[in-house]
């Protein structure tokens, strides 16, 4: 499976990270890890709902750290839940549950069975 974007940073932050916490972390380490800086991955997401037939633009910002990810927001409005598992994140925006596969860098959601979206997403 190849790895891209979002996903290989969430699998090899993991990766450098779980000695660390193995060995337990001096004083020096912690002060290093609060002055990094984390960023930002912008995707834009052509999804297509149905049963309506069209394609809306939809844009995700997913705000990370070393250790994961800090934030999302879909068409610049803040989500204020979300969970992580894995390479998918799932949250919910006005009724529509929504899931961000960042490593097939695929979109779906749902308007509680009313309306269903699919699409593509490219890291701009």
């Amino acid at each position: 499976m190849r790895r891209t974007g979002l996903a290989w940073l969430l699998v090899s932050a993991t990766v450098v990270a779980a000695p660390a916490f193995a060995q337990g972390k001096n004083k020096k380490a912690e002060k290093t890890d609060k002055n990094e800086k984390g960023g930002e991955v912008t995707l834009v997401c052509e999804a297509a709902y149905q049963p309506a037939r069209t394609t809306w633009t939809r844009t995700v910002h997913i705000g990370y750290d070393k250790k994961r990810v800090t934030s999302v927001k879909i068409d610049g409005v803040p989500v204020f839940t979300f969970s992580v598992d894995g390479t998918v994140i799932r949250t919910a925006i006005d009724n529509e549950r929504i899931q961000i596969d960042t490593a097939a860098q695929s979109w779906s959601s749902d308007f509680r069975g009313q309306a269903t979206a699919q699409g593509r997403c490219e890291r701009s």
